[in-house]
């Protein structure tokens, strides 16, 4: 994606069902988890590189012993530091302990982070932040082994305000406004509950202090627990959590918005965000992967017993497109054909910006990850050229020359390698105009490979702001000196605030959305813009199920191709001598593309929540109102 996204993060969670005994005779180590923990977070470090943490627990330990072990990094490279950090310790306690040798019970007890559940995160930091706190696993802490809670997810809720006030009512005290946060104390507020009912039972029952812990572990409804929990919830997540004593759970919303995928076999159950990670660090096949059900938990007890529990009523399915678009792994197999198919689509539209002039057309993309959809698009290109020899041979096929055939089959789609970019570049010059001319060499051209009649086809992932188009690709396109430069994006236009996990949070950032006010300047139309204010206002303080999404109407007026042709226009400069064109996807194509992933609220304004509607609403008056404010 030419403009740069904070978005999703991703979560790995592995729990070892035999003892450590076992793996160390089998894989010939005692750190096994801890290994296939770093290969699960490495292999999702394309969603999230703010910050990573890690958390592991053991079972079965006897009072006093350390059961929990946590570390935390936001350096440059966090993964890599976390791993670290526990390298360096784990080495530190062998050094110190020659005589712990292979003694797995003396490795269990005396070093940390050797367990056998974990739980690991990577993020991006999509309110900005990126201090040390906010990066996850957090932590909520207790005497009693029952009550620690370990919290990490991939989510964004939509009603922090609201879940932080319940908090409140119920008498506590959080430390701050964050939907993790408020999260997690939710969760531990029932599970207190839960816990003090159990001993409650016990003591009724005739058990001791000390003997109602293993049995308040035992019956333990997790379950119950996340349902009384999430209530109120109103956002996209997959949130997992570790409980001391070693029950875990992993909890995707409703609506499926955000991935979770799990696998078990005898020896392991493993979580991770992605699919492909799963299958390459554990080397088992795709269909031996599974997703978590929307509204469903899947829970594994400390006797490592595992159930899928519906917590929440599942709504209808609207898994982020996004993720197949751009920010999963392309490695997964569906993935990999959806970004394929997304190129083929656009195809059609493609010919009508060139004129149907394959031969005096270069193809290529920006950025790496838009190669697939390239392939896809040159593939469809083929075609076309191919069906176009095949006409050609029909009809002329008693007067062809070996010669005349011989030029027509030597006809091929032409794809180069145009744009590269520079690494290196780093935009240090904070004065706007200075900035500019540094933004404009992110990228190095290939020259020598367009001629001046050619018509020069680059496609994005999708197209956001803009910001990266105008300053830097454009320019150095036009630099080729072709006839026409057509900027296809895969995705449709982006025209609303995503609420859900991607930093796009302000309309006015988005490229289509001033497009739109644009064309309903130059139209006398800009009444419009105030009318959807007095209606988003009208609806301020009402309860996120009766509110619309009345924005939808600066968009009504005009067709995507429209839009599509103001975008063009916006984000040519005046020295660019090239005739510039933007293509987007349609949405319909996008559905046919990736029929397993039908949230598009940032096209369409169809938020798969209540609480989506009260956000665009309010990113609509913070614009209108002049505030540079996030809307959730």
């Amino acid at each position: 994606m030419s403009d740069a996204l904070k978005h999703e993060c991703g979560i790995a969670l592995v729990r070892l069902l035999k003892p450590l005994e076992y793996y160390k005779e089998k894989y010939g180590t005692a750190f096994y988890g801890i290994q296939k923990m770093y290969l699960m977070m490495e292999k999702q470090h394309n969603r999230g590189q703010d910050g990573a943490g890690f958390a592991s627990i053991k079972l079965d330990v006897d009072p006093g012993q350390r059961y929990i072990s946590r570390v935390r990094s936001n350096h440059a490279q966090p993964i890599q530091d976390v791993f670290k950090q526990i390298n360096e310790r784990i080495s530190e306690e062998l050094k110190a302990n020659p005589e712990i040798g292979d003694d797995i019970n003396k490795i269990k007890s005396q070093i940390p982070y050797v367990g056998e559940l974990f739980l690991g995160h990577v993020r991006y930091g999509t309110f900005g932040k990126n201090s040390i706190e906010s990066v996850h696993p957090f932590l909520r802490q207790s005497n009693w082994m029952h009550r620690n809670l370990i919290l990490a997810g991939n989510f964004n809720m939509t009603n922090v305000k609201e879940l932080f006030e319940n908090l409140v009512e119920l008498g506590q005290h959080p430390k701050e406004m964050a939907d993790t946060v408020t999260v997690m104390e939710k969760i531990g507020h029932f599970l207190d509950k839960e816990v003090m009912q159990l001993y409650q039972d016990c003591k009724a029952e005739g058990y001791s202090k000390r003997e109602a812990s293993p049995v308040i572990a035992e019956r333990l409804d997790i379950a119950k627990i996340l349902a009384r929990s999430a209530k109120n919830l109103d956002g996209g997540y997959a949130m997992a959590g570790l409980l001391g004593h070693g029950d875990a759970f992993v909890f995707r919303d409703p609506a499926g918005i955000r991935p979770a995928y799990f696998y078990q076999d005898d020896e392991v159950v493993v979580v991770a965000s992605e699919r492909p990670v799963i299958q390459t660090v554990f080397n088992v096949p795709f269909e031996s992967v599974q997703e978590i059900d929307p509204g469903n938990a899947l829970i594994i007890k400390k006797n490592g017993k595992v159930t899928m529990n519906q917590i929440l009523e599942p709504t209808v399915k609207k898994a982020c497109s996004f993720e197949r678009i751009y920010f999963s792994r392309g490695s997964d197999a569906e993935i990999y054909q959806e970004r394929k198919d997304l190129g083929k689509l656009i195809l059609p539209a493609v010919l009508k910006a060139i004129d149907s002039d394959t031969d005096n057309t270069v193809f290529s993309y920006i950025p790496n990850t838009a190669e697939t959809s390239f392939y896809g698009l040159v593939e469809a290109a083929q075609d076309f050229l191919n069906q176009r020899k095949n006409n050609y041979i029909l009809e002329n096929r008693n007067t062809l020359t070996a010669e005349t055939l011989q030029e027509l089959l030597a006809v091929k789609i032409r794809t180069e390698k145009v744009a590269i970019k520079d690494a290196k570049l780093r935009t240090f010059i904070t004065e706007d105009s200075s900035r500019d001319d540094l933004v404009a060499h992110v990228y190095d051209v290939t020259y020598g490979v367009i001629k001046p009649e050619d018509n020069l086809v680059i496609i994005d992932d999708s197209i956001v702001r803009g910001t990266t188009l105008k300053m830097s690709i454009i320019k150095m396109m036009d630099r080729l000196n072709p006839k026409r430069i057509v900027i296809v994006s895969s995705a449709p236009q982006i025209r609303y605030p995503d609420c859900y996990g991607i930093d796009m949070a302000k309309l006015e950032g988005l490229v289509a959305f001033r497009a739109a006010l644009t064309l309903l300047k130059e139209r006398n139309l800009y009444h419009i813009v105030d009318e959807v204010y007095a209606k988003c206002k009208a609806q301020e303080n009402f309860a996120d199920k009766d509110v619309v999404n009345y924005v939808t109407a600066i968009y009504d007026q005009f067709t995507p191709e429209e839009i599509s042709d103001k975008i063009a226009e916006m984000l040519s400069s005046p020295e660019i001598n090239a005739e510039v064109k933007i293509i987007f996807q349609k949405v319909e194509d996008l559905h046919i593309a990736c029929p397993k992933n039908l949230g598009d609220w940032y096209f369409t304004g169809d938020y798969p929540t209540p609480g989506g509607n009260r956000v665009v609403n309010r990113a609509f008056m913070n614009f209108y109102e002049g505030k540079d404010a996030r809307a959730y």
